[in-house]
């Protein structure tokens, strides 16, 4: 009797959470899109970035401050939310690089003047070396993003052909543009699978494909991707098949990247010759002289 009671119990319980949960699911799935939404332009299984810390979070709130101060009166600021966007940095403004900026750039003379009045520099040294840590402060910054976003950039670059490789196969194989995009955005990972997905959301938040792809581009603006865009773009406004149109890209893709290989190829004795005179060739000097400046000089003692 009582191990029935605790089974009407359960079973009671249970319905009841399946009632409630059925009449909270449009709720959750309204909360679940809204989440989606505040992380915008990251992928839904990517891991939660890690909490900032204290201290960098108090530096990253002291420069928002600084430069959203001056950062109207410097400028700059389109340049620098583009190189953000290219880099992949999407939750730092570009007022935040300019605080940093203006940090940098009194915090690294500060530094450097306390030590040289610590070391007993002359003078010179001491105006030459403020001078050096004041653009080096103020240059770091920019530098570093443009440096990310370079490298963002060239990692999509290089990828690309093996996500027009893939739209081949899953477009002759029946899919759409749309449904082959999505493939692709699950089997990328990186910088090119990020943007994918972030095209992708911008298509289900009511953006048409055309506008999709331009937006792609304004954030991914490289070679590889100005033809990939051009080309779907040509494609659906002209009629044209898109898997032919991905095959002959794909041919155009790899002929660039064998161009660019042996581009490097051949750039490659030009960057060695400069390592080769600098360091090789007075080692090897050292080594077969010196012996014989050694022995030179005991004779003519000798004599």
């Amino acid at each position: 009797m009582i191990v029935l009671l605790i089974l009407g119990v359960a079973l009671v319980g249970a319905v009841a959470a399946l009632v409630a949960r059925a009449v909270a699911l449009p709720r959750m799935r309204a909360i679940e899109r809204v989440d989606q939404i505040a992380a915008y332009g990251f992928a839904g299984e990517a891991p939660a970035p890690p909490a900032p810390r204290a201290l960098s979070g108090a530096v990253q709130g002291v420069a928002q401050k600084v430069g959203s101060r001056f950062g109207s009166r410097l400028g700059g600021v389109a340049e620098l939310r583009r190189d953000l966007v290219a880099g992949g940095m999407y939750d730092v403004s570009p007022y935040t690089i300019i605080g940093y900026r203006i940090l940098c750039a009194f915090g690294l003379p500060t530094f450097f003047l306390w030590t040289a009045s610590s070391g007993g520099f002359g003078g010179s040294t001491v105006v030459l070396g403020t001078l050096v840590m004041l653009a080096l402060g103020w240059m770091a910054p920019v530098t570093i993003v443009r440096r990310r976003a370079r490298q963002r950039l060239a990692r999509i670059d290089y990828e690309l052909p093996e996500l027009v490789d893939l739209l081949v196969v899953t477009v002759e194989s029946g899919l759409g543009f749309a449904g082959s995009i999505q493939v692709a955005a699950e089997r990328f990972s990186g910088p090119l699978g990020d943007e994918l997905r972030l095209a992708l959301q911008e298509q289900s938040m009511g953006l048409s494909t055309d506008e999709a792809l331009a937006n792609l581009l304004a954030r991914a603006d490289t070679d590889g991707m100005r033809s990939f865009v051009r080309s779907v773009r040509q494609g659906e406004s002209l009629g044209v098949s898109i898997g032919q149109i991905m095959r002959n890209l794909a041919d155009e893709m790899r002929k660039r990247r064998q161009a660019a290989a042996e581009e490097r190829a051949q750039k490659a004795p030009i960057k060695i010759l400069f390592p080769l005179v600098a360091l090789i060739f007075p080692a090897i000097f050292v080594v077969l002289l010196v012996p014989a400046v050694l022995s030179f000089t005991s004779t003519m003692s000798g004599a």
